[in-house]
């Protein structure tokens, strides 16, 4: 039985990694098939003819690499603004007991619970009585805020997960508070900062319709508006550009994941160190 457990192991996991990649591997596919192929009624994975002319069609047509930058500035301020935010908002949500506690937690779940349709008005005429409606400053400052009630809830989650008795056996060795947090909460939390990051970008950089409503200059568009320029009038499609734009605008989530990996790799040995 043994024998046979660790082959069907494999093999779950193996179908649940098709599970996954199977739709953008149908998106790549599609970013090279011609349009007459997407439009036909034949399906195939692979495409009849290579027509790698959807990504020079991509690229030049709605300044896709332009808005990509805008939202790329965005997502990473976005992200920057929530971990440092939430990271000593956590620590205090976390350890403090009573009524603090409470209307944090409070605070969490109540703007969890409104939908983004009954705040996106007030968050509108509040940009543009300061002057930020249009902009990218005003927009981060949105992504910022909307993002930053579930970072801190995973971020506290990390942060009670780590034993107090740790703390105070660094406070009767001499060190001081900032110490502590510095030479060992820090880098335990490490993990939790790392995955608070890749939610926090994630979000950022796929949100749309905040983008929608508050920017109306096409130099401000993010990815997501410029994408969804690439349907046309009466609900027509350019089905092979968009796919290959949209293989474009997934490439830095994959980058971004890819550099944070390596520090949540370390976070987590430097964790079972400290532990």
């Amino acid at each position: 039985m043994r024998v046979l457990l660790r082959p069907t192991q494999y093999l779950a996991l193996a179908a649940y990694i098709l599970f996954l990649g199977f739709p953008l591997l149908w998106l790549i596919s599609a970013s090279v098939k011609s349009s007459g192929e997407l439009n036909s009624l034949t399906v195939s994975l692979l495409p009849q003819q290579w027509h790698w002319d959807n990504y020079s069609d991509a690229l030049d047509r709605q300044g896709l690499v332009h808005s990509a930058g805008n939202s790329l500035v965005v997502a990473l301020v976005s992200t920057a603004l929530v971990i440092v935010i939430a990271l000593p908002a956590s620590y205090v949500l976390a350890r403090l007991k009573g009524k603090i506690r409470a209307a944090g937690v409070g605070w969490i779940l109540v703007s969890q619970v409104f939908p983004v349709v009954l705040v996106i008005l007030p968050l509108f005429l509040i940009l543009r009585t300061i002057g930020l409606a249009d902009s990218l400053a005003g927009l981060t400052l949105v992504h910022t805020t909307y993002t930053l009630p579930f970072a801190l809830w995973m971020l506290q989650g990390y942060v009670s997960a780590i034993p107090v008795d740790l703390e105070e056996a660094g406070a009767m060795d001499g060190a001081g508070r900032w110490t502590v947090l510095r030479r060992i909460v820090f880098p335990l939390l490490m993990p939790g900062i790392v995955a608070t990051a890749m939610f926090s970008f994630v979000s950022s950089w796929n949100e749309f319709f905040f983008a929608l409503v508050l920017l109306q200059s096409p130099e401000n568009y993010t990815l997501p508006i410029t994408l969804n320029m690439f349907i046309g009038g009466e609900g027509k499609v350019s089905l092979g550009p968009l796919a290959a734009g949209a293989v474009l605008a997934a490439i830095p989530s994959i980058v971004f994941f890819t550099i944070l990996r390596r520090r949540l790799t370390s976070g987590l040995m430097a964790g079972a160190v400290k532990g």
